[in-house]
């Protein structure tokens, strides 16, 4: 898509050229390109050094030790493992599961799937702006609750939640581990598995400029207990059994120290940009900016078009624009936005929604000219409507 304007940053990054040599160097026969797990000859022990950089890596980006980090295949086998784990684990403890109707299919189908086992899953509905309140937590907490799994920053409209405030009540309550989804925040907003008070956390390595295919779990050194998903080999502290792939989780690695090291200008700078295609896109009228605009991160502004439908709108910026209607998981259902339905949107609004997502390499120009483009496809498609 060399002649387009990418904003969908929320999906997918592209790799970091930095990160990318850095795996390169894991691949060939002048590299480590040896199993970091066969550490009694010389490749392996090199693999197993740069596996070990990688994870205190990461640990260091999101306040956490390096013996917490699980490695996995991204977030959704992440989310996977803390829910199916928590559960079988606590299964005697308890069975009912507090989580957001605004989450992630990653953790509402496990949700859902576990609901056909037998548990009980509460699900909240967050205010208009998108906010889970920790008093909505706190309400909602039963006798036999063994988990909680709130994300920290929504994947559709870019709403922060209060994890430290939600942790404080599942350690009050006693017995209640706190599970957060947090694909999207590295490198957007502060991170402290620690201070926040998390028993699992989720990651991935592509929302943060890394690869495609890896992830960690973080797992909390202290009081938190999983039962695998997948057995053979004992990898991962016996938590996620199968071979390390040194190239991704070098490039995880890396990723997550890069974004640490990002100076706060560019937080700033992308804030401003959004603010641009705000107010670029406000001035169509029939605009409505989806999520609280005061608790989100920058990189992303969903909105609604009043008038058009979402995938038409879509359609007449194919090949010029790449935004998207919602999550990246969800984009071949063809139905509303359940986020936005959930924020308390129409059917009709949820559907004329566009995602967009802005990020390291986008510029002034960039949402200039996406600006232009939106506008021109929906005044067209307006009058075509009529509307």
């Amino acid at each position: 898509m060399n002649s387009s304007v990418y904003l969908d940053y929320a999906a997918t990054t592209p790799v970091d050229a930095r990160v990318a040599a850095a795996m390169a160097q894991c691949l060939t026969m002048e590299g480590a390109f040896g199993n970091p797990a066969s550490t009694s000859h010389h490749y392996g022990q090199a693999a197993a050094t740069l596996v070990d950089k990688a994870r205190a890596q990461v640990a260091a980006g999101v306040g956490a030790g390096p013996d917490e980090v699980v490695w996995t295949s991204g977030a959704t086998e992440a989310n996977n493992l803390a829910i199916f784990g928590v559960a079988g684990y606590y299964r005697e403890n308890g069975r009912h599961i507090l989580t957001a109707r605004t989450e992630h299919k990653a953790v509402l189908d496990p949700c859902r799937e576990l609901e056909r086992r037998g548990w009980r899953v509460t699900y909240l509905v967050p205010d208009r702006g998108g906010v889970i309140h920790p008093d909505q937590v706190a309400a909602a907490l039963q006798a036999d609750t063994v988990l909680v799994s709130i994300m920290h920053v929504n994947n559709e409209i870019g709403v922060v939640q209060d994890i430290a405030a939600i942790g404080a009540i599942c350690r009050k309550h006693g017995g209640v581990k706190l599970h957060v989804d947090a694909a999207q925040s590295v490198g957007k907003c502060v991170i402290d598995f620690a201070g926040f008070g998390v028993d699992l956390m989720s990651l991935s390595a592509h929302k943060a400029y890394g690869p495609k295919g890896v992830g960690a779990l973080l797992v909390a050194r202290c009081g938190v207990h999983l039962q695998p998903l997948q057995f053979g080999g004992g990898q991962e502290r016996g938590l996620r059994a199968g071979t390390v792939p040194t190239h991704q989780v070098v490039g995880m690695g890396l990723a997550f120290e890069l974004a640490r090291a990002a100076p706060p200008s560019e937080a700033e700078r992308v804030a401003a940009l959004r603010e641009r295609l705000w107010q670029g896109l406000e001035s169509l009228g029939g605009t409505m900016r989806n999520g609280d605009a005061k608790q989100s991160v920058p990189h992303l502004l969903n909105v609604s078009f009043a008038g058009v439908e979402g995938e038409s709108l879509l359609a007449a910026v194919k090949g010029r624009l790449a935004v998207s209607t919602g999550s990246a998981c969800t984009s071949a259902v063809q139905e509303p936005s359940y986020v936005l339905r959930a924020l308390g949107r129409d059917a009709v609004l949820s559907e004329s929604s566009l995602r967009f997502g802005l990020g390291r390499f986008t510029t002034e120009a960039d949402i200039d000219t996406a600006v232009e483009l939106v506008i021109q496809a929906v005044s067209r498609l307006r009058r075509i409507s009529g509307l």
